[in-house]
């Protein structure tokens, strides 16, 4: 039960779930959640790929670490455009925002 196979399988399911997340909601939260599943799914694989294939084993953890990094600053950022958008629309709603302009 311990091979690379088990480990790609659940990271593809984890970042088609995030894709099918990204594609169908109209919440900009649930997008961004999505998202965030979609990373660790990538994350996933890089790990195990670094455990069953990779000769020098810090090179998976680095990529790892730098796009955990990457996601911690999507959500910080997002979430604030999230926070504006909502002040200015009163929804978070992407079709509402779709009509903005300039």
């Amino acid at each position: 039960m311990n091979s690379l196979t088990v480990y790609l399988v659940v990271g593809a399911v984890l970042f088609s779930l995030g894709l099918f997340g990204v594609l169908m909601r109209r919440n900009l939260i649930g997008m961004l959640i999505s998202i965030e599943l979609m990373l660790n799914g990538a994350n996933l694989n890089f790990m195990a790929f670094n455990r069953f294939l990779a000769p020098e084993p810090a090179v998976g953890q680095i990529v790892t670490l730098f796009v955990m990094g990457i996601a911690a600053a999507e959500a910080a950022i997002g979430l604030s455009i999230i926070l504006a958008l909502f002040r200015y629309l009163h929804s978070i709603n992407v079709e509402r925002a779709r009509r903005l302009e300039g």
